[in-house]
C-alpha cells in the first residue's frame, strides 16, 4: 500500500509548510501534556500542603523513566518506518511497528511489577523522607502499578503514528488524555472533590491514559487497510536488521531518557536535604520550564518522520532546510520566553503556590533553568536529526555527555560553591557546551552527504 497524499507531504509540499504540517499538532499535544503536568502541580498545590506537592515533584523520576521505554520503542520504531517508507520498503514498516508494540505492552507491564514488589527501597531512593514516603507512594500506586502499561502504549502508538505523516492524529490522541487529565484533577484532588491530595492526581493520569489508548485504538480499527501502523500479532516477527535498526536508535534515546532519570533523582536528593518547601519550589520551577522545553522537544519530534524520510530517499537539501527552517524558529521563540520567565520569575512561581517561602525559592530556581532555554533548543534538535537518520551513536555520546560528563558534576561543583541556588545552573553550563557541539557536528554532517 502507498498513501500517495503522505508521499507529497516528504517529498514535495514546501519546507515551511511541511515543518508545520508534522510539528504545529506534535507542539500543541506537548503543550497540552506539560499544561496537565502543571496541573497536577498546581492543584494539588491548591491543597496548601508541601508534602503533597513534594511527592508530586519526587515522584516524577519514575514517570521519567517511562520515557526510556518510549523512546526505545516509539522513537526507534518510528525511526525504522520512517525510513523504510523513504526506501519504499513497506513490509519493513508493518513488522517495525509490530515489534514496537508488543515490546511496549511487555515493558508496561514489567514495570508495573517492579515497583509493586519494590516500592519501599524505591521511594527512599528518589529521595523521600517519613514525611513524604506516603504521599509519594500513593500518586505512584496509580501511576505506575495501576498505569505503567497505559502510560507507555499511548506515548509509543503516537510515535508510530506519527511516522507515517499522521501527525495531528497523533496529537489528537495524546491531547484527548491530557484534557481528561486537566478536567478530573481538581475533582479527585481538592476538598470540594474526592480531597485525594497526590493520590487524586495519580487516579487522574492513570484513567486519562487509559482513554488515550482507547483513541488509538480505535483509530486504527477506523483506518486498517489504510494506515501503516500494524498492531496485528502476525506481524510480530522481529528480524534481525529490524532489531538492530531499531534498537540502534531507540537503545541510546533510552539511555538518554535513564540519565535524565538519574540528573532529577541527584538534583532531588540535593534539593530535599534542604527541606520539602525546597523541593517543592524546584518541582514547579522545573515544570514551569517545562512549558518553552516541551515546544523545542515537540518541534524537534515532529520534524522527525520529515527527516528520517528525506535522509532514506537521499534529498539531503530538502532535509537541510527544515532543519535549518526549524532551527531559526526555535531559538526565536526561546530566546522570548527565557526573557520573560526571568523577568517575571515570582509572579509565575505564585501561580501555584502563595507560600512566601516557595516563591522566594522558586523564583531563583528559575532564574537559573531559562536561561539554558536557548541552547536547549540546538541540543534537541541535533540528537533529533541524529535519531531520524539512524545515528543512534552521535545521540548517545550527547546524552554522556549532558548528564554523565556535564550536568551531574555540575550539580555537586554548584551546590558546593553556591549552595542550593547553585543547582538551577547546572543545566545552563551543560547546554552552552552541548549547544556548540551540536551546531559543529550538524554543518559536519551536511558536508558529509554533500559529498
Amino acid at each position: 500500500m502507498e498513501d500517495r497524499q503522505k508521499t507529497i507531504l516528504f517529498e514535495k509540499t514546501p519546507i515551511p509548510k511541511a515543518v508545520m504540517v508534522m510539528s504545529v499538532p506534535t507542539i500543541v499535544s506537548s503543550l497540552v501534556m506539560v499544561i496537565y503536568n502543571l496541573a497536577d502541580t498546581y492543584f494539588v498545590g491548591m491543597v496548601n500542603d508541601p508534602v503533597q506537592n513534594a511527592a508530586v515533584a519526587l515522584a516524577a523520576p519514575v514517570l521519567l523513566a517511562f520515557n526510556a521505554v518510549n523512546n526505545l520503542f516509539g522513537i526507534g520504531s518510528s525511526s525504522m518506518m520512517s525510513r523504510a517508507l523513504g526506501s519504499k520498503d513497506y513490509d519493513t514498516v508493518y513488522r517495525s511497528s509490530a515489534f514496537g508494540f508488543y515490546c511496549a505492552l511487555l515493558s508496561g507491564a514489567v514495570f508495573s511489577l517492579l515497583f509493586t514488589v519494590f516500592r519501599q527501597p524505591l521511594l527512599w531512593i528518589l529521595g523521600s523522607d517519613t514525611a513524604t514516603a506516603a504521599a509519594t507512594g500513593e500518586y505512584l500506586k496509580w501511576t505506575v502499578t495501576c498505569g505503567a502499561i497505559p502510560a507507555i502504549l499511548n506515548v509509543v502508538l503516537a510515535y508510530l503514528v506519527r511516522s507515517e505523516g499522521s501527525s495531528l492524529h497523533a496529537s489528537i490522541g495524546t491531547m484527548s488524555g491530557c484534557l481528561l487529565n486537566i478536567v478530573l484533577d481538581p475533582i479527585f484532588i481538592l476538598p470540594w472533590g474526592l480531597h485525594m491530595g497526590a493520590a487524586g492526581a495519580g487516579l487522574a493520569t492513570f484513567l486519562s491514559n487509559c482513554v488515550a489508548c482507547l483513541y488509538f485504538f480505535v483509530l486504527l480499527y477506523v483506518k486498517r487497510g489504510k494506515t501503516y501502523v500494524c498492531i496485528r500479532p502476525s506481524m510480530f516477527r522481529p528480524s534481525p536488521s529490524i532489531v538492530s535498526s531499531i534498537c540502534g536508535v531507540g537503545i541510546p534515546a533510552s539511555i538518554q531518557n535513564l540519565l535524565n532519570v538519574t540528573g532529577m533523582t541527584v538534583l532531588n536528593n540535593f534539593t530535599s536535604a534542604f527541606g520539602s518547601d525546597a523541593v517543592a519550589a524546584m518541582g514547579i520551577a522545573q515544570k514551569i520550564n517545562m512549558v518553552p522545553m516541551y515546544v523545542a522537544l515537540g518541534l524537534s519530534q515532529g520534524l522527525m518522520p520529515l527527516i528520517s524520510y528525506n535522509y532514506a530517499s537521499g534529498d539531503t537539501p530538502r532535509m537541510k532546510k527544515a532543519i535549518t527552517f526549524s532551527s531559526g524558529i526555535s531559538i526565536s521563540f526561546l530566546v522570548f520566553i527565557t526573557a520573560g520567565y526571568y523577568m517575571g520569575s515570582e509572579f509565575f512561581i505564585g501561580l501555584f503556590m502563595k507560600n512566601e517561602n516557595i516563591i522566594a525559592y522558586g523564583s531563583r530556581f528559575l532564574h537559573g533553568l531559562c536561561l539554558a532555554l536557548p541552547f536547549l533548543c540546538m541540543d534537541f534538535l541535533a540528537v533529533g536529526v541524529f535519531q531520524a537518520c539512524g545515528m543512534g551513536k552521535k545521540s548517545l555520546v550527547f546524552a554522556i555527555l549532558r548528564k554523565i560528563v556535564l550536568e551531574i558534576p555540575a550539580l555537586y561543583i554548584l551546590n558546593w560553591i553556591f549552595p542550593l541556588y547553585g543547582l538551577a545552573f547546572a543545566q545552563l553550563a551543560a547546554e552552552v557546551v552541548l549547544a556548540s557541539a551540536a551546531v559543529v557536528v550538524l554543518i559536519r554532517m551536511f558536508r558529509k552527504l554533500e559529498r
